[in-house]
C-alpha cells in the first residue's frame, strides 16, 4: 500500500485496526499524520465501555490518541453537515448522523477519510480510503 501523508479515521477504520485487519495494520503503518474527528473518538469511548477487556483497549485507544491530532467541529462544520445531509435526504440516501459529522469533518479538513463503511461514498466530495 502507498505511503499517505494525511488521513482522517472513522471508528471503524480503527476497530479493525485494533482487531489486526491486514489492510487496517497495513493502511495504519503508511499514514504520517492521522486525524480523528472527535465524533469518532465518542463512538470509540462508547465501544471501550462496552468493552470486555477496558485494560487492553484503553491501553490501546491512548497509544493512538497520544499520536493523533483532534478534528474539532465548529460553525463550518455545523454548515458542512446541513448541505451533506440535505443533498443526502433528497437522494434518498441517508446515513446515520454521527458518519454524516465525521464527513463533514474529513472534507472541512481537505481528509481523505479511511473507513469500512460503504454508505460514507454516498457523501460529495469526500475522498474514501476504503477498508
Amino acid at each position: 500500500m502507498k505511503r499517505i501523508e494525511r488521513a482522517a479515521l472513522d471508528s471503524s477504520a480503527v476497530i479493525l485496526y485494533f482487531r489486526g485487519q491486514p489492510a487496517a495494520v497495513e493502511l495504519f503503518a503508511g499514514i504520517q499524520e492521522i486525524y480523528l474527528p472527535l465524533i469518532a473518538v465518542g463512538e470509540l469511548y462508547l465501544g471501550l465501555e462496552r468493552s470486555e477487556n477496558k485494560l487492553r483497549r484503553t491501553r490501546e485507544l491512548n497509544e493512538l490518541l497520544s499520536q493523533a491530532n483532534l478534528l474539532q467541529p465548529d460553525f463550518q462544520t455545523a454548515k458542512l453537515y446541513a448541505q451533506i445531509k440535505a443533498k443526502l435526504l433528497a437522494a434518498g440516501t441517508p446515513i446515520p448522523d454521527n458518519d454524516i459529522w465525521i464527513a463533514a469533518l474529513a472534507r472541512q479538513a481537505n481528509l481523505p477519510l479511511a473507513a469500512r463503511d460503504e454508505h460514507f461514498e454516498f457523501v460529495e466530495g469526500l475522498e474514501i480510503i476504503p477498508l
